[in-house]
């Protein structure tokens, strides 16, 4: 039979890749090595293997120049990632039209890596004799110099162009937004100067993200970016721009979830039209500029913002803590001497006028509140009257389901729980049982009068998306009726009325993965009530629960599913630690015959927009959804990898972005390369006291060795192509046998050395 693949990824293997001069494989189509540690040259005999299509040896130790004659006898190849090594290009690394050129008679590429081997050279204008069918360019993290060539746009279907943390230099060519599927244009960290072309408007069909940060740029921004009506995420920060803000360049961008103009030289006032987004802003950044005037009041009625940042400008006036702005401190206004308000760390505004109107306030609330304690009182009297009449209409939903559940019923089905005894169980919904806020409504917690404590999530019932909030309850029920595993949330019991949609759902008391990593929020409940730390062990089992229960929905549940929001604050603790998948809201339910997950499964759902689901999300979100990809069990993988690496860093992978420039998934890579394991395991994970890890030196090295694979893992989970990421199963697979061999075994050993060391001590 004849070799047609050779997959060997992801597998630790050393040594030089083992291809003779005199191998022949006529039929071989795809070698897949990548997430190894090979060292030494490309085989030159792999210029045999003419039928090729993939070429996948990225995140080695392969080194030597790019080779300028293997692939040009591959008129088949399609994929070639050379990525995460330590190639060089031709005469001392400084010409890369040799390697480039034998690329030209590949006339079926679609994707191109080489990023992240420090190669120099500058970009050749042949670049555009490459394949008409190139839609991926990755020439990111090296060390390429010169200007972007205008032959570039010659690529009519290129769709990725990533050429960040180079040395380019020169004005950005108007051609290179001629690519009319162009929909992720990175040109960050370079020293790119000159003005922002207004060919940009020809890149209306820019879905996700555009970012040109740390350059040189100067001049206006162009009105035509408010033809990006598509636009997610343009990142504009750390340039010299300047003039005012245009109102219609920023009304223009109806579908924006990220914007970053911090650390320029804008002037004037910052447009209203900006809070006027239709639900879609979660994070502005203005800061360090020359703005002037009053902080808009239109972003503060936005539901959706979680983030802004106004700091070091000249913004005067009073800043409300209402609204979209209740979540904000301080450090957000730093550096505007002219400000004051209610936000902890403004300074409070003061004059008699304010003070009258204040006391003015006060006597309006009072008056409000006593008569809303008489309406409260007759509307009491008539909901009991209701609750007698219409009991049956209200009373939570019955369905099917396993075993004896949280309130003891018995198998077979779920108890029934009236929206009285919800009321009761909340008292009232108050603000003081909230503990945690989604996109989609609010989690109380409640205590049934069997003192059961429960958690209650109520959907909003206002307009904040029409059909996506209705649908949201519906997928909902329907993911948690499919599915029961250890690791996912289990449904006490469901209501759904015209005026009021729940689920209640068991307490988690060690709150959320999120306020693991970084703390719990301020009045939060279901925290934890000692100090827990994240040490290595902890870690393993959390990533260890989540990986089961996510591989569960993807390959094993009588539905597959595709959950679609994995996130730290969507991973729930019980009180023994156990991690559970929560909030079903946004999933997919995947037809059990389809085939291709790369492909997108065929919804049961009826999700119409992923981008509109995925709110709330930004950092976890797969980047082909923003292209418009169906969701896909590789979208879940995705997001898994980036939550992985949180767990690992401590750090929120927007705080990457913002601080860096860049995602988790290329800091990760970068302490790879650049520090070493044992440099990644000191900086990732603090020393454990003795009481905890009593290993001493030689634990911290085999700590270092488990990080490093939990890295490489995270690396691989988020790699942009989605062909390229790992099924489910076969991380969490990965992460089952560092959980239960490597690092246990070598636990239990050193505590069986220490309980030897004590008996001769003593």
């Amino acid at each position: 039979m004849a070799t047609t693949h050779i997959n060997l990824r992801t597998n630790s293997l050393t040594g030089e890749t083992p291809f003779s001069t005199q191998c022949r494989l006529p039929y071989l189509k795809k070698i897949i090595l990548y997430e190894n540690r090979l060292v030494g040259l490309i085989p030159s005999s792999i210029s045999n293997f003419t039928s090729l299509d993939w070429v996948l040896l990225q995140s080695n130790f392969l080194g030597g120049e790019m080779p300028s004659q293997m692939f040009n006898t591959m008129p088949s190849l399609k994929y070639l990632y050379l990525s995460s090594n330590n190639f060089s290009s031709d005469g001392g690394n400084t010409n890369l039209e040799p390697f480039l050129a034998s690329l030209v008679n590949c006339t079926s590429l679609e994707e191109l890596g080489v990023d992240s081997n420090s190669i120099g050279g500058k970009i050749p204008p042949m670049v555009g004799n490459l394949s008409t069918n190139l839609t991926k360019i990755y020439l990111y993290d090296n060390k390429i110099t010169g200007a972007i060539p205008h032959a570039i746009g010659n690529l009519p279907l290129l769709t990725d162009l990533c050429l960040e943390n180079n040395m380019l230099e020169g004005p950005i060519p108007s051609e290179i937004f001629q690519p009319r599927w162009l929909t992720r244009l990175v040109l960050s960290n370079n020293q790119i100067n000159g003005q922002i072309p207004t060919g940009v408007a020809g890149l209306s069909s820019l879905q996700i993200y555009l970012n040109v940060s740390n350059n040189l740029l100067e001049g206006p921004l162009p009105l035509e970016l408010g033809n990006m009506d598509k636009i997610q995420a343009p990142d504009l920060s750390m340039n010299k721009l300047s003039a005012a803000i245009p109102a219609q360049t920023i009304k223009g961008c109806a579908a924006v979830e990220y914007v970053n103009l911090s650390r320029n030289f804008l002037q004037g006032t910052l447009p209203s039209s900006i809070g006027a987004l239709p639900s879609s802003l979660h994070v502005l950044d203005v800061s360090f500029n020359r703005l002037t005037g009053m902080i808009p009041q239109s972003l503060q009625a936005s539901p959706v913002l979680w983030f802004a940042n106004f700091s070091y400008n000249n913004f005067t006036g009073e800043v409300s803590s209402e609204g979209a702005f209740a979540n904000l401190t301080g450090d957000s206004f730093l550096g505007n001497p002219g400000l004051c308000g209610s936000i902890l760390g403004l300074a409070p505004c003061s004059g008699k006028h304010d003070h009258l109107l204040y006391i003015a306030m006060i006597v309006v609330v009072a008056i409000a509140a006593g008569l809303l304690a008489m309406v409260s009182i007759v509307d009491h009297d008539q909901l009991k009257n209701h609750l007698r009449l219409t009991a049956p209409s209200i009373q939570l939903s019955r369905f099917p389901t396993g075993p004896v559940n949280a309130v003891g019923e018995k198998e077979g089905e779920h108890p029934r729980i009236s929206y009285r005894e919800l009321i009761d169980a909340t008292d009232g919904f108050s603000e003081v049982n909230l503990i945690g806020k989604g996109g989609y409504g609010h989690v109380y917690r409640g205590v049934l009068h069997g003192g059961t404590v429960i958690a209650v999530k109520v959907l909003h019932q206002v307009q904040v998306g029409g059909e996506v909030i209705a649908g949201s309850f519906e997928r909902e029920c329907q993911v948690l009726r499919s599915i029961r595993h250890r690791n996912l949330i289990r449904v006490i019991t469901t209501c759904g009325t015209p005026d009021f949609k729940a689920v209640v759902l068991p307490f988690m008391p060690s709150g959320s993965l999120d306020g693991l990593i970084h703390g719990p929020p301020a009045g939060g409940g279901g925290k934890p009530e000692g100090l827990l730390r994240l040490d290595l062990d902890l870690l393993l089992s959390i990533a260890s629960d989540v990986a089961e229960g996510v591989a569960y929905l993807h390959h094993h549940a009588p539905v597959k599913v595709v959950h679609c929001d994995l996130k730290p604050s969507n991973v729930l603790l019980d009180a023994d630690m156990t991690a559970v998948v929560s909030d079903f809201g946004i999933s997919k339910l995947v037809a059990t015959d389809a085939r291709d997950p790369e492909m997108g499964e065929a919804s049961m759902s009826g999700c119409s927009s992923i981008t509109r689901l995925l709110q709330g999300s930004v950092g976890y979100i797969a980047p082909e959804y923003g292209l418009g990809g169906r969701p896909s069990t590789q979208g879940d993988v995705y997001s898994f990898g980036v939550m992985l690496l949180e767990m690992i860093s401590g750090k929120r992978p927007t705080d990457v972005i913002a601080e860096e420039g860049h995602g988790l998934h290329d800091w990760a890579r970068n302490r790879h390369l650049q520090h070493g394991v044992d440099a990644v395991a000191e900086r990732s994970l603090p020393r454990d006291p003795p009481s905890v890890l009593p290993f001493g030196p030689p634990g911290r090295e085999m700590e270092a060795v488990v990080v490093m694979e939990l890295l490489d893992l995270g690396v691989a989970c988020s790699q942009l192509a989605p062909s390229m990421r790992p099924a489910m199963d076969d991380a969490a697979h990965e992460i089952a046998c560092l959980r239960d061999g490597t690092w246990r075994k070598y636990r239990a050993n050193n505590l069986k050395a220490i309980d030897q060391t004590k008996s001769k001590k003593y």
